[in-house]
């Protein structure tokens, strides 16, 4: 896309991360076979919670007043957003009738997310009075850890855990549900 990503450390290896969890979305979706797609769903979700944390505790404080603080700030909601769904899929098993949806809403999500951040926060910051080598190291080295040790929870799955399932989409909760919309009468 623009050839200063390739030249700046850390916006390689976020660059990386990016392609790689859009060719996760790709692969899901033209795979068939439920167990296939479990599979790529736990792959997706691990790549996206270890990119998640190495931006929003080292990148974004980094670049954050020489991209802005509106772009910042909807980057950060944006990160919310998807990361509520990533505790949602983690306390499925694939076999829920909106799996594959939750899925693909995560995907379309992420990759809005990415196209502003590519097309937006990169080139902001990349004039930044940064060290990007000194950035990338600590970007790599927590990114390293994050894969050996696992992420540690965050403030959206202790939401979704503490919801017992009650935080659902209306449809799968309506699908729970006792009570039925009434009946209308049809017009005569």
């Amino acid at each position: 896309m623009f050839e200063f990503m390739a030249t700046n450390p850390s916006f390689a290896l976020l660059k990386k991360d990016h392609d790689t969890v859009k060719d996760l979305f790709t692969k899901f979706e033209k795979t068939e076979g439920r167990p296939a797609k479990t599979k790529i769903v736990k792959q997706a979700l691990t790549e996206l919670k270890v990119h998640a944390a190495i931006e929003e505790q080292i990148f974004y404080p980094a670049v954050r007043k020489a991209v802005g603080k509106d772009i910042m700030n909807e980057a950060d909601e944006e990160h919310h957003v998807a990361k509520v769904l990533i505790a949602e899929l983690d306390e499925m098993d694939g076999q829920e009738p909106h799996y594959d949806a939750k899925f693909m809403v995560l995907a379309e999500n992420v990759r809005h997310h990415i196209k502003e951040e590519e097309g937006e926060i990169l080139p902001k910051a990349k004039d930044a009075p940064i060290d990007f080598e000194v950035l990338a190291k600590a970007m790599m080295e927590r990114k390293s850890k994050l894969i050996a040790k696992g992420v540690p929870p965050d403030a959206e799955a202790a939401m979704v855990a503490a919801s017992n399932g009650k935080g659902d989409s209306p449809a799968r909760a309506a699908d729970r549900s006792k009570t039925r919309a009434p009946k209308t009468r049809s017009a005569k």
